[in-house]
């Protein structure tokens, strides 16, 4: 046989192509092989027809916690990343320096999901409810987690911190932990990814202060302090500057980062994210995140195009994993990652992180995953 896999009849979205058209996808040894319409059933081994549903790259999502039995946040990957049509996942600080070589080997390495991560700045990365990842400074060890991103340059995108107060960083740690990840991160020649709520200083502006083109900003329409709005409900100029400038906004809807009132207001004052992801946890996996895709129906809700929206879960967190054209696309030769999806019509409840409800007309349901040129079937 030509092809290994043939998704046939769907309606190809590929952004990263501007593309929005009837076509068929064929696979062949883990590639995209060929895109076209009408091409022969008879070539391929197993076809799946896709009439009436969109076929488009398999997602990506920039913020999930898949430490599963280490990280109190962990989640199995697969059950809720490939198996949902998220075929590239990166995991935002579950394991530190010293951690890390176990979230390689049992998870990153045993996953049919394609999984890379950013190295928490604490080494012990996030263990523990009750005791935060930087009570202690002593963990934000800038030696450790420089050499433990040389040994694993080929999974690691960059440093991540996270900031809160209280919950996660001791007054005594205040805002150095800040500064120590951009220091790892300089000497390794990667971005940082910053988690800003509620931390110790005055506002957003003096966290955007420490942040570069390539960094990455998650949660970022949170409604705790350190969000992108001032006391008057206008986003802060240091946002508009940040962004300016090259910092990357993302989602990060997670279980207390995502509000209605915060991203109404913000996308009305032209605020809208480069990357939607979801920081699917533990303590959200039953909602109100559930997966990737739900994410992406909130913001058909808010008003974003279907091409835009799945642009922001294809091809722009792709260029942010340093893969774009390997991944995040369907372009011949690329990896053969891609989901099927539903778009269902109707009335469909969607909270935000405080419980606030809104109601939107149409869905995104992943109905079928394809991982490296084959059908994922779980197991």
């Amino acid at each position: 046989m030509k092809y290994d896999l043939l998704l046939k009849g769907g309606t190809l979205v590929d952004p990263a192509r501007n593309l929005h058209e009837p076509s068929d996808v064929a696979f062949a040894a883990g590639r995209v092989a060929a895109v076209q319409r009408d091409l022969p059933r008879g070539e391929a081994a197993e076809v799946v027809d896709c009439g009436g549903r969109l076929v488009a790259p398999g997602m990506i999502d920039l913020h999930v916690h898949v430490y599963w039995g280490v990280s109190h946040f962990g989640i199995p990957p697969d059950p809720y990343c490939v198996a949902r049509g998220v075929t590239t996942a990166v995991d935002a600080g579950s394991a530190g320096a010293d951690t890390f070589p176990g979230f390689r080997k049992y998870v990153i390495e045993a996953s049919a999901t394609r999984l890379l991560a950013h190295l928490n700045i604490s080494s012990q990365g996030m263990l523990c409810r009750e005791i935060g990842e930087l009570d202690d400074l002593r963990f934000a060890d800038v030696p450790k987690a420089v050499e433990m991103i040389e040994r694993n340059r080929d999974v690691v995108l960059g440093v991540k911190v996270r900031l809160t107060r209280h919950s996660i960083v001791s007054e005594a740690a205040g805002f150095r932990p800040l500064h120590l990840a951009r220091e790892a991160a300089d000497a390794v020649g990667l971005p940082i990814m910053v988690h800003p709520q509620d931390a110790w200083c005055d506002s957003l502006d003096d966290i955007l202060g420490v942040m570069r083109s390539g960094d990455v900003l998650t949660h970022c329409y949170h409604a705790m302090p350190c969000g992108i709005m001032d006391e008057a409900g206008q986003v802060r100029r240091s946002v508009h500057e940040a962004m300016e400038r090259g910092v990357i906004f993302d989602v990060g809807h997670g279980k207390g980062s995502f509000s209605w009132e915060v991203v109404e207001r913000a996308m009305a004052q032209g605020i809208i994210p480069h990357t939607i992801s979801s920081d699917l946890h533990v303590y959200n996996a039953d909602g109100p995140v559930y997966d990737l895709a739900t994410t992406v129906t909130k913001f058909l809700h808010l008003g974003l195009p279907l091409d835009e929206a799945l642009r922001k879960v294809t091809a722009v967190p792709a260029g942010v994993c340093r893969m774009a054209g390997e991944i995040g696309t369907l372009a011949v030769g690329a990896w053969g990652d891609a989901v099927v999806l539903n778009l269902q019509e109707g009335e469909f409840r969607l909270e935000d992180s405080q419980g606030v409800v809104r109601f939107g007309r149409q869905r995104l349901v992943p109905s079928l995953t394809v991982r490296a040129g084959r059908v994922y079937r779980g197991g």
